[in-house]
């Protein structure tokens, strides 16, 4: 018996015991509150999607939890100490679906389109100086599978690409930085900041009004990573005074957006439903089953999350 366990809705849920029950037909998989005391006892994996992190305290035997999201910050937070591994889902779809969006909405700034969405409605025809790929300097923050390929894809359409990681890495057409003086220099020579960075006790606040400072005057940011990352009153005021022109924001430290937040009616904020990178339930349970498969012949877990560097 393996549980599913999640915080969604249980529409939702039905959805991924089906999709895994299709994708592993030997499996028995089932919500954790279908679950037996006694099947809870014997239960060595589990499949989660953003879980109640004391909800896997209930499974005594637990080995190791798939994930079936690329995020699995509050596991790691909650779970100080936890007994067993965990491990990320890694789609190449899910990376492709991420370098897409992140391609459309640098495409979005780059060619102006706030502006034009202003002018519209004030009825001014105005053309805007138009700046060729080669001379737009995309930054991007993270480089792992999601920051990789959207940087590779951004530096295939013609963009000037930096990426920015943690560890000195190189990714063919980026030119890569790491540490805090890369990330200074990152920030100062970009005209739109991207972030795709993992949500640790490192980057909480990553970017805060110290940093926000180094960018040029006029440049944007696309934040598809997590809200926390970004200190929210900072940005505003980078925002407010024009210091910074538009900023395309998918994560929020408080999802769903609160009503009343200033996001929702800012002129330069782009508010999207954390949608950039949606999980597919089909490709997710293929890879999903694939291990749980390679781990019932051999015993072996998949590469587990690093507790210390939260990913």
């Amino acid at each position: 018996m393996i549980p599913f366990i999640s915080r969604s809705a249980l529409s939702e849920q039905a959805v991924w015991v089906e999709e895994l029950s299709k994708a592993m037909p030997h499996e028995e998989i089932a919500l954790l509150s279908e679950l037996t005391a006694e099947q809870k006892q014997d239960c060595d994996v589990a499949i989660v999607a953003n879980p109640d992190p004391q909800d896997l305290l209930e499974l005594p035997s637990l080995r190791w939890v798939h994930s079936v999201w690329a995020g699995v910050e509050r596991m790691v937070q909650k779970l100080s100490s936890p007994r067993f591994s965990i491990v990320r889902l890694v789609d190449p779809n899910l990376a492709a679906t991420m370098s897409e969006a992140v391609l459309a909405w640098t495409l979005f700034l780059h060619r102006d389109m706030p502006t034009y969405a202003q002018q519209q409605s004030k009825k001014q025809w105005i053309g805007q100086p138009m700046v060729f790929p080669q001379d737009r300097r995309i930054g991007v923050l993270g480089l792992g599978e999601l920051g990789k390929l959207s940087a590779q894809r951004l530096a295939n359409n013609g963009f000037s690409v930096s990426g920015w990681s943690r560890n000195q890495k190189q990714v063919d057409g980026v030119s890569c930085l790491h540490g805090e003086s890369g990330l200074i220099s990152l920030l100062s020579q970009s005209d739109i900041i991207v972030c795709l960075l993992p949500l640790t006790a490192q980057t909480k606040g990553l970017l805060n009004r110290e940093r926000l400072a180094h960018l040029p005057v006029g440049a944007s940011i696309i934040n598809f990573a997590r809200g926390p990352i970004i200190d929210d009153d900072a940005l505003l005021e980078r925002l407010d005074c024009n210091a910074l022109s538009h900023a395309v924001l998918d994560v929020f430290m408080q999802e769903p957006l609160p009503q009343e937040h200033r996001y929702w009616e800012h002129p330069s904020v782009s508010v999207l439903p954390h949608i950039s990178a949606p999980t597919s339930p089909s490709s997710a349970s293929s890879i999903v089953a694939k291990n749980i498969n390679h781990y019932r012949l051999t015993a072996e877990i998949p590469l587990a999350v690093d507790p210390v560097l939260g990913y």
